[in-house]
């Protein structure tokens, strides 16, 4: 099927199920259209296992949707830039060092306890896969992703303190995530031992390259922003920075996710300042809200009619939810040791641990990532374990989470 007839589709899907859940459901809009999506692919795959021949041509629609593709090299861009875009640099700036640490060490500890646990799991019921690629579910299952989640932490009254150590780290750990991912792909698929000194050669070019290459493409667009006063030119400038400039990283082997963070906090911050008119601000913001919701409509969509396209094995779905409590667990051993060491330094919010690390969801750059890995029955099985976590997450955790921060302000107040 041709590129625009599946955008029409997914376009179409999305007002549609967006239309049901406003006048019917009533949940937070990307929540309520995954959970659609998911009801409908769940009633398709039954029915096609009662002989309706209808859902392999859906399903070879939906495989034909390279879902990571989509996502790393369209999608993520403009979520991350849009993402960057309202947060306050100044509000970052005081969380930096908690930010940090969860976006770095707390990535590569949250692996290593994922990776040795699903892998000691692994071996309690009988399954043999290599410790390698239990590492390697761990680096893909590690980054947050709170898009969801961060409408109900705003009704509910969350600290703003707590919301922007959750922005925060969903901004900066993707890339990190990523990365780490690459540098264990290399060790399943690249037939060597990758050395430290590859390791530290990776690190500095996707991620210090990455970050340098972002404030570069910020001060050429602040630069050109600052030289015009025509909102419809800058708004195509901001758009021009963020496809260009993605495309231009991949192509250096930089880390994109991070260039883009770099870059929205320069335009959203020093741009919004110092290169923009009061009308040209205001549209600027109205265009990038308007596109971060587009997208994370369709994203979530996406997720949930993606359960066409991976291996449904039972066994596997009980694995997934297996796995669902090693992964809070990782997130709270992580968090928890962050911020007690923290502690002694400054304070925090009480409920801090437990409400970063139930609002840490899981979402789609993990399942992006899940689909890049080598075709096989270990991708197949980390593919599905994957998909449940992130369901579980978004639709347990981020149905949730505002109930607990809601609680934590009481206990506050009290």
């Amino acid at each position: 099927m041709e590129m625009i007839n599946i955008i029409a589709i997914l376009f179409s899907l999305s007002a549609i199920f967006g239309y049901i859940n406003y006048n019917f459901i009533k949940l937070p809009a990307t929540i309520g259209i995954l959970l659609i999506a998911l009801l409908i692919s769940t009633s398709l795959l039954i029915a096609g296992s009662l002989g309706f021949q209808a859902i392999t041509n859906i399903q070879i629609l939906i495989k034909g949707i390279d879902f990571n593709e989509t996502l790393m090299h369209g999608m993520l861009s403009f979520l991350l830039f849009a993402g960057a875009l309202q947060v306050n640099l100044d509000d970052l700036a005081k969380q930096k060092g908690v930010i940090l640490s969860l976006a770095t060490a707390g990535v590569v500890a949250t692996t290593f306890i994922i990776g040795f646990g699903s892998w000691w799991l692994l071996s309690a019921m009988g399954i043999s896969i290599s410790l390698v690629y239990c590492l390697l579910f761990g680096a893909l299952i590690s980054p947050t992703d709170p898009v969801a989640v961060m409408g109900i932490l705003k009704s509910a009254g969350a600290p703003k303190s707590l919301e922007t150590k959750i922005v925060g780290e969903s901004l900066f750990n993707d890339g990190v995530a990523v990365v780490m991912f690459l540098v264990i792909l290399g060790l399943v698929s690249g037939g060597h031992d990758v050395s430290a000194g590859e390791i530290v050669l990776l690190f500095i070019q996707e991620v210090i390259g990455g970050i340098i290459y972002g404030l570069i493409i910020g001060y050429i667009g602040y630069s050109m922003l600052k030289s015009v006063n025509e909102y419809e030119l800058e708004v195509l400038i901001t758009l021009a920075m963020v496809m260009g400039g993605y495309a231009l990283a991949t192509v250096l082997h930089l880390s994109g996710p991070l260039a883009m963070v770099i870059a929205g906090l320069m335009i959203g911050n020093h741009g919004r300042m110092f290169a923009m008119s009061n009308k040209t601000r205001e549209h600027i913001d109205h265009s990038w809200h308007l596109i971060d919701n587009i997208l994370n409509t369709i994203l979530f969509l996406l997720i949930g009619l993606e359960v066409l396209a991976i291996s449904t094995d039972y066994r596997y779905l009980i694995i997934g939810a297996i796995m669902i409590p090693l992964v809070l667990l990782s997130r709270f051993l992580s968090v928890g040791f962050m911020i007690g060491v923290m502690r002694r330094f400054r304070g925090f919010t009480p409920g801090v641990v437990k409400i970063l690390t139930w609002g840490g969801l899981r979402g789609g750059v993990s399942i992006a990532l899940a689909l890049s890995m080598p075709r096989g029955d270990e991708r197949d099985l980390f593919l599905t374990a994957t998909y449940v976590i992130v369901i579980f997450s978004v639709l347990v955790q981020g149905l949730s989470i505002g109930k607990l921060v809601r609680n934590s302000s009481v206990q506050i107040r009290k």
